[in-house]
């Protein structure tokens, strides 16, 4: 066997490797990717005039058993003791609870699906009175072949309403971390490469030793 064939059969085999784990991980992301559910914390820090999210996740241990819930949102104003009702999401739809927020509040989370994880909430024209702690609970039911099971599950948000946008800590660490996971990529990758040519390249030296 010539050095160009043993180079191309090497390059095949690396090609067929590659191949084999690009596979591999396009599979795990879709299992993954059929009960994806992270419990990021919302943002805090809304600006005046501006719509804001208020976040809220709450996923399921066990993603197998059905299950259903209802969500209540709680605000306690900020210097003030206790929570009123602000918002409900139920079977028979969304409600708004207090004239504070009347038509100041959509829903962005699980749609079309009474198994709601995600119960988080849209403020439009977000004002200085709506600085306060937040209150979000799930109020969900699982439902296993002879019983059901009542869980309750709640989130607190502490928000602040500033005149103009700041840049966060948490979000100069992100970007940083972005950059270096794509720096991190890269170097791999490049890595990665050096290792196959250089195996290619052994193996044709020993294949020419080999046939002198």
């Amino acid at each position: 066997m010539s050095a160009c064939e043993l180079l191309a059969l090497f390059d095949l085999r690396c090609q067929r490797e590659r191949n084999v784990a690009s596979t591999s991980t396009g599979s795990l992301d879709s299992v993954m990717g059929e009960a994806a559910c992270a419990e990021v914390d919302s943002d805090t820090e809304a600006v005046a005039g501006k719509g804001f999210k208020l976040g809220c996740i709450s996923c399921k241990r066990r993603s197998e058993v059905p299950g259903s819930a209802t969500v209540e949102w709680y605000f306690r104003p900020k210097g003030e003791s206790d929570f009123v009702p602000i918002y409900t999401y139920k079977e028979g739809g969304p409600n708004i609870e207090h004239d504070l927020f009347m038509d100041r509040i959509s829903w962005l989370g699980s749609k079309q699906s009474n198994d709601i994880q995600d119960a988080s909430i849209y403020l439009l024209n977000v004002t200085f009175n709506d600085s306060g702690t937040y209150r979000c609970f799930f109020n969900r039911i699982l439902s296993y072949e002879n019983y059901e099971y009542n869980i309750i599950v709640d989130k607190v948000v502490h928000l602040t309403v500033v005149a103009k946008a700041t840049r966060g800590t948490a979000s100069i660490v992100s970007e940083v971390m972005m950059y270096v996971s794509i720096i991190g990529l890269q170097v791999w990758l490049l890595i990665e490469m050096i290792y196959c040519y250089r195996k290619i390249a052994a193996a044709g030296e020993e294949a020419l030793r080999e046939a002198a």
